[in-house]
């Protein structure tokens, strides 16, 4: 397999950044909620995630900075992310979140991937409006990955998705191999296997021959 899409927050990283970001103007708890529902498959992640960054309006880009600023990987994520280029394999990253707290835990890291498509904070006179913009709102993750996998000249049958929330459900099961990481009981059923660590992850991708021994 010549491609590995990963999900980053609740997947890559433990971190949730629009928690993170609730954190600098007192939402995180109301934001964590509408989190939860949306990766339950309770309500539509357009919806959810709207929801969230309007709790967001009027914070300062120095806070939203901050925040950005304490997304980390998850333990062993960079040695996976680095063992798959190194064995030649296109990684890429698919989320829902925002590009400024991706390439700021990569970063943090040392590690980097071959593609990111995520989302971004609407900012207006050095303050966040509430609003979001990019790919990944009303676009589907299947669709992304479809298009990375067409630049790349990878049949879909050749991708490894790796997520856990339901709005990884598209890329998972578009994938040839769907790998649920600690999924949410709305995503199990559409993994072809699980596991709960990235040590668990590297296993599985040497296993299925997407990584050398």
């Amino acid at each position: 397999m010549d491609l590995v899409a990963f999900d980053f927050d609740g997947t890559l990283s433990d971190s949730e950044m629009t928690v993170l970001l609730g954190e600098q103007c007192n939402a995180a708890d109301e934001m964590a909620q509408i989190t939860e529902r949306a990766m339950n498959d309770e309500i539509e992640y357009a919806t959810s995630l709207r929801e969230r960054v309007a709790l967001l309006e009027g914070l300062s880009m120095d806070a939203t900075a901050d925040a950005f600023e304490q997304v980390r990987l998850r333990p062993d994520a960079a040695s996976v992310i680095d063992g798959l280029r190194a064995d030649g394999v296109t990684v890429a990253i698919l989320t829902g979140g925002f590009e400024r707290g991706v390439e700021a835990a990569l970063s943090g890291a040392q590690t980097s991937v071959d593609t990111i498509v995520a989302n971004r904070l609407v900012a207006e006179d050095g303050e966040l409006t509430g609003s979001v913009a990019g790919p990944l709102i009303e676009g589907t993750k299947d669709d992304a990955l479809e298009s990375i996998a067409t630049e790349q000249g990878i049949e879909l049958s050749d991708v490894v998705a790796v997520g856990d929330g339901a709005n990884d459900l598209p890329m998972l099961e578009a994938a040839g191999l769907a790998v649920g990481f600690d999924p949410k009981p709305a995503v199990e059923p559409a993994c072809s296997t699980t596991v709960d660590s990235m040590a668990a992850l590297d296993s599985v991708l040497t296993e299925r021959g997407v990584r050398s021994v």
